[in-house]
């Protein structure tokens, strides 16, 4: 069952206080610490705290001034030193676990707002608490009550907006430049027009007053920030690179990867020469003969029938049923993901998932794919259109096995930290690794033109792998990283500029592959002793069951401390 927080307990320090029901079970002294946190959490992240379902905090932002950020990280500190301070052998198997839980969250919070000063140098960093969608999109109240809080947050946009550029450093690099564009000025229309039809039978005169004069102000505010960005450009640069060091410390501190960059950097190129190699082979067999350009090429002209988000749909469903009768991982729960496109400020990427948080009822999933820019040649507006053996392994990733699944399994998670906290290798890994593991366990019956797609994506995120790896560490430029998703991976140019840029602001973007090579690795490892392939849905079970905690914590949990290689 789900588990909410603990909203009675008072904490000083680790002494507590009543106040609960007297037939509540008493909380011992480490879930009133884990959920202090999580509180604490949720105040100085308000955004964050709506997207998991907490609905008390509707319309509030963080405090992004630079002392507000200062505090914060303060704060962090404090948490992380009283958890370090707990004497283990008071606590539980399970405590000690979320306890080591715990303390990676906070460092990996405490890397991207102190170490690498994302606040004051990336304006993507405040791209998911500028998400106005889950009061628009998400039906967790009537819609009065959500334009109520959406209207609150419209209030409260010019200010934080005038935190944010106050604390950006200029001159900026030019992708940030760009990706606060679509950030910032992708949320023009979509509040101007998008959002108001949605609230258009809303009857309270007076509210609807109070949204336009918000919504004026808050698109004003918006539209200075575009206009203050794309006076930027001509200053904007070419110094996005991280560098060595930093980028270590980063895979160290947000996902425990301590491995040398050079051989990190190995394992991507022989996951890239495998998957390769594999789409040659599958090249020979759908187009003989032909390069394997040209085959790509063919295997894109078969477009989902009705469109991507049509195709979409209808995959889904041959998808569930497919998983059911394969028995690869368990199912828990009804809900079923609906299929929409984009809002303009999410375009940046081809398709993603709005899951509701765990502390949400009965509402439903999103599952977002975005149209072409407009602004593109034809050419290239049909070329970013996939083929359909590419669409139906996005498919899998973002809900039939991946993303949409996960997420049933972590908001049901035992640990309210598992529930709330999800991490990007975690994630994005597991969502990777299911295209091929349901390739490896049947979907497409061996047809190659479904081999072709799976591989695609495949090889779409190594070149993401060594893009990152190259961009901040090897002095790659643009240009090369866009080469390399045109040369290696066969990606269409606007995908391959998209994807490029994407690398110099998401440099964790390789968490996709490195997440997918661990996961792989320790599957093989724990099904050795298990019954092989024959263990695989009880693997997926037991790994889902952790929430999203980072890889290696996984590992040492399911195979103990003598672990070996996450690779």
């Amino acid at each position: 069952m789900r588990r909410r927080l603990v909203g009675c307990l008072l904490m000083a320090g680790l002494a507590l206080t009543g106040g609960c029901r007297p037939t509540a079970p008493k909380p011992s002294a480490w879930e009133g610490f884990r959920d202090g946190f999580l509180e604490a959490y949720f105040r100085a992240r308000p955004s964050f705290a709506v997207y998991q379902g907490r609905h008390e905090f509707d319309g509030q932002f963080p405090d992004w001034s630079d002392a507000g950020l200062r505090r914060w990280i303060a704060e962090l500190h404090r948490w992380r030193d009283s958890a370090i301070g707990i004497d283990s052998a008071g606590l539980s198997s399970p405590e000690r676990f979320e306890r080591e839980y715990l303390v990676a969250q906070i460092d990996k919070d405490l890397f991207w707002n102190e170490t690498a000063e994302w606040p004051w140098k990336n304006p993507a960093y405040y791209g998911s608490a500028l998400d106005p969608n889950v009061y628009v999109a998400r039906p967790y109240t009537p819609p009065a009550t959500r334009l109520r809080a959406l209207t609150r947050w419209l209030a409260g946009v010019p200010e934080a907006l005038g935190q944010i550029r106050a604390n950006l450093r200029t001159p900026l690099p030019r992708p940030y430049v760009e990706i606060g564009r679509i950030r910032f000025g992708g949320l023009i229309g979509f509040l101007s027009r998008d959002a108001p039809a949605v609230f258009a039978g809303v009857s309270d005169t007076a509210l609807q007053h109070s949204y336009r004069a918000a919504t004026d102000s808050a698109v004003a505010a918006l539209k200075a920030m575009d206009d203050w960005l794309a006076a930027q450009l001509p200053h904007a640069t070419g110094d996005f690179a991280m560098g060595p060091e930093l980028f270590a410390k980063m895979l160290r501190e947000t996902e425990q990867v301590d491995v040398p960059l050079a051989a990190l950097d190995s394992l991507g190129r022989a996951d890239l020469r495998r998957n390769r190699e594999a789409l040659r082979a599958a090249c020979e067999e759908f187009a003989p003969h032909a390069p394997v350009a040209e085959c790509v090429r063919r295997a894109d002209l078969k477009k989902p029938a009705g469109g991507p988000i049509a195709g979409a749909r209808a995959q889904l469903v041959l998808l569930k049923e497919f998983l059911t009768d394969a028995k690869l991982v368990s199912i828990p729960g009804q809900e079923k993901p609906e299929v929409e496109e984009s809002p303009p400020y999410q375009r940046w990427n081809f398709a993603y998932i709005d899951i509701p948080g765990p502390y949400e009822h009965g509402l439903p999933s999103v599952y977002y794919i975005a149209p072409p820019d407009p602004n593109w040649s034809a050419a290239e507006q049909a070329e970013y259109i996939p083929g359909e053996s590419q669409l139906l392994f996005t498919s899998v990733h973002e809900v039939w096995p991946g993303h949409f699944l996960q997420f049933l399994h972590s908001n049901r998670a035992a640990s309210p930290f598992g529930q709330v906290f999800v991490g990007y290798a975690f994630a994005e890994g597991w969502a990777h690794y299911s295209e091929e593991m349901m390739w490896d366990a049947g979907l497409g019956k061996g047809d190659p033109l479904f081999h072709i797609g799976q591989l695609r994506e495949a090889l779409l995120r190594d070149a993401r792998f060594l893009s990152a790896i190259g961009l901040h560490t090897g002095g790659m430029t643009l240009a090369q990283a866009e080469a390399l998703f045109r040369n290696e991976a066969y990606t269409d140019a606007a995908t391959a500029r998209q994807q490029a840029a994407r690398g110099t602001f998401d440099p964790a973007y390789l968490n996709y592959t490195m997440g997918k090579l661990m996961i792989r690795r320790l599957r093989e490892d724990w099904t050795r002793s298990r019954g092989g392939r024959a263990a695989w849905q009880s693997f997926h079970d037991a790994f889902l069951s952790y929430g999203g905690p980072p890889i290696p914590l996984v590992r040492r949990a399911m195979l103990g401390p003598d672990n070996g290689s996450p690779f």
